[in-house]
């Protein structure tokens, strides 16, 4: 075995510790001599980082992923009572271009209250967005950025009352034509028929890109775009689909749509597509729904072409006729339930994604199992369209095509029926604090691995998951029912000291969570609260690297999936390195780990 000059100095600097140590526990002393502390220079420590690392990190790395930042929020209103405020927010992951939405911090407040809110986020945001939640469970967006200190919310968002925004043009004076239905047609449904009336498109005043914005952030990371993503899920766990899927007519306001947002990936369904409406009352069958009429109130070829994707835009308004005993009335009576189909014509570009789909999803039995519709994947009466709100707007949003994203066709709802709420089910984020416990280490950065995550204003919920140490450790600036600087971490998780926790494949001890109490401006970057570990073993305390040290302890803002045992950070983590020397193109590289080498 070849010995190095690193490594015979370490094999002579552990002897000469085994010897003071022999000495003392001879003499009866009990306080182990600080081995590392006062042995260890400066130029061995950087000799060591350059030889596992590879490369030296330039004095000005600060190691830190995370910014900090406060905002008074002020929900002065008489119209909507707040009884909670968030802090939220919005980060893209680069490999497909996703948005992500979780929690920094919220907070309970009263009706008109004022408060500050003090928050850590990720360097690499998109947006931060102040959320107000209302006793009902409605939430407001106002977007906003660190430098931003205050934000407002006046809670005069616009109600249902459409008189001021829209000029209904003449009641169509009855049916046009009558198509067969491409269902019908094979064999699916009972022969129906849809009533065609020429669509009258009343022009609308577009979104401001204040609106804009919190609408692509908020949509995108709830129904998220792609292949990768199956958002059926969310539809149900949000409960409004299939025979809950209809919102119900109040008889005070014209009910009207406008599509707002189009992304088929170029394979023409919407462009060569049409929507379509109907209506009935109390609770029917699937083949007794199959039977009623269709209307149809856009073609949407006249609203978008091919081309046309990823625009967030409102010009084109239509308002839903009812086809009443009395003749054709915008005015529905109370208590109807409204429903969609979306038809897709590409019968010559492409007749395997030609349909009709369903936001009840009990109508879509067949055709969920045909031609490109299949590859899908979703169950036989799985819904085709979901809901969701933006700042009191309700959006129904359609999957056209083969994914299950649900994004291909969003169209704002809105008017006399029943107001849809879905509270959006975000994560709190994560910070997780990884430690190096030797000074001249392997930074597999698993020697200690912690998680916090901020629940409000005044609880953090701490989690040990894993310790890849010989050493006994003890955790610092904690102090939970479980974890706290008197008992050693392998104590922690009940096993016995001197063992490898959760750092190699197959490992799979318990978790260890408790939830402390702090002052509501705990911040995670504050150096004099964050968590650091004492290595008994070596009478050294390990604390966040800061600006011109070596990385042997850090803090990153998301869930992470750390090295396994004797495997450096650099190895597990590609863009590292990269990061490590300044590459801000890189600030995000613990999203991107090599699988076979993380737990």
């Amino acid at each position: 075995m070849t010995i190095n000059k690193y490594s015979n100095n370490f094999i002579m600097k552990y002897l000469k510790f085994l010897i003071l140590y022999l000495l003392f526990v001879f003499v009866g002393c009990t306080h182990v001599p600080e081995f590392e502390n006062n042995t260890i220079t400066q130029e061995e420590i950087n000799e060591n980082v350059e030889n596992i690392f590879g490369i030296q990190f330039p004095a000005d790395q600060d190691w830190c992923t995370t910014v900090n930042g406060s905002v008074q929020l002020f929900a002065n209103t008489a119209t909507e009572k707040i009884v909670k405020a968030q802090i939220l927010v919005s980060t893209i992951n680069k490999s497909d271009s996703s948005l992500n939405m979780t929690i920094l911090n919220e907070a309970q407040l009263s009706s008109g209250e004022n408060i500050s809110m003090v928050y850590d986020t990720p360097e690499n945001y998109e947006y931060l967005f102040a959320a107000f939640i209302t006793e009902r469970g409605e939430y407001f967006y106002v977007p906003f950025k660190v430098e931003n200190s205050e934000v407002y919310f006046d809670g005069k968002v616009k109600t249902r009352t459409l008189s001021q925004d829209y000029q209904l043009p003449p009641v169509p004076s009855g049916i046009t034509s009558t198509v067969e239905s491409w269902a019908s047609k094979r064999g699916w449904l009972p022969g129906e028929v849809f009533y065609l009336y020429d669509s009258q498109a009343m022009n609308s005043n577009n979104y401001d890109d204040t609106f804009k914005t919190t609408f692509s952030n908020i949509i995108f990371s709830y129904f998220k775009n792609g292949r990768a993503y199956n958002n059926l899920p969310l539809i149900k766990k949000s409960g409004y689909y299939n025979e809950s899927s209809y919102p119900i007519t109040t008889g005070d306001e014209p009910i009207i749509i406008s599509p707002v947002y189009k992304n088929d990936g170029g394979y023409k369904e919407i462009a060569f597509a049409e929507l379509y409406y109907y209506y009935f009352k109390g609770d029917l069958s699937a083949s007794e729904i199959e039977a009623l009429p269709k209307y149809r109130v856009i073609d949407l070829s006249t609203v978008y072409t091919n081309g046309d994707n990823n625009n967030i835009r409102k010009n084109k308004s239509y308002a839903l006729v009812y086809w009443g005993e009395n003749g054709p009335s915008y005015q529905f009576p109370k208590g109807y339930k409204i429903g969609f189909m979306y038809k897709s014509n590409t019968e010559y570009e492409k007749p395997n994604k030609q349909g009709e789909l369903y936001g009840d999803g009990r109508l879509n039995y067949n055709i969920n199992f045909w031609g490109n519709f299949k590859s899908s994947k979703l169950e036989a009466t799985a819904p085709r369209m979901g809901w969701i709100n933006v700042n009191k707007k309700t959006f129904l949003c359609i999957e056209s095509g083969t994914d299950a994203d649900f994004n291909d066709l969003i169209v704002e709802v809105e008017g006399g029926y029943e107001p849809i709420i879905i509270p959006p089910p975000y994560e709190y984020n994560s910070y997780m604090f990884c430690f190096e416990d030797h000074r001249l280490g392997d930074y597999d950065m698993n020697d200690v691995v912690l998680k916090g995550v901020r629940l409000n204003d005044t609880q953090v919920q701490w989690t040990l998951m894993a310790t890849g140490a010989y050493d006994d450790l003890f955790i610092y600036n904690v102090e939970g029912a479980h974890i706290k600087n008197s008992v050693e971490v392998h104590e922690i998780f009940g096993k016995e000291h001197g063992i490898y926790i959760n750092t190699k494949k197959g490992d799979n001890v318990p978790y260890v969570t408790d939830v402390v109490s702090v002052p509501k401006t705990y911040s995670f970057l504050d150096a004099s609260t964050q968590p650091y570990i004492f290595d008994q073993t070596m009478n050294w305390h390990v604390k966040i690297s800061r600006v011109g040290q070596d990385p042997h302890a850090i803090m990153i803002p998301y869930d992470f999936r750390w090295p396994l045992e004797k495997i450096r950070i650099s190895s597990a983590y590609k863009q590292f390195n990269s990061w490590g020397i300044g590459a801000v193109e890189d600030n995000d590289w613990y999203k991107y780990p090599e699988l076979d080498k993380v737990y």
